[in-house]
């Protein structure tokens, strides 16, 4: 089964308070859309701050994604988003998650 993302990677502002929150505390939104997934949300925030350490934790979080979604991908794609435009493809995975929360402040 091969499905595509909700948002568009530029549909950041499909919902404008999680894409303001995103760029001005991305480590919040990222450890939200990790424990989405059942990851720690603690500790993915903040290795969402560490250098290096943050890529391979996006990297493995978007996969993981992904892959419960059932979404056409790469781990090389994952790779070129994160690095090319990180706050479009953490907006992208936390609309996909659907992040408690933050949702509630979409423009309606």
């Amino acid at each position: 089964m091969s499905g595509d993302w909700q948002h568009g990677l530029f549909g950041c502002f499909d919902n404008f308070g999680l894409c303001i929150i995103s760029y001005f505390v991305p480590c919040y939104t990222f450890g939200k859309n990790a424990e989405a997934i059942g990851e720690n949300c603690f500790t993915c925030g903040l290795a969402y701050i560490v250098p290096l350490v943050n890529i391979v934790a996006a990297i493995k979080v978007r996969g993981k994604i992904r892959e419960t979604r059932g979404i056409a991908g790469s781990t090389f794609n994952d790779l070129l988003l994160i690095c090319c435009c990180p706050p479009c493809a953490l907006v992208q995975e936390a609309q996909e998650v659907q992040v408690p929360g933050v949702q509630s402040m979409a423009r309606e």
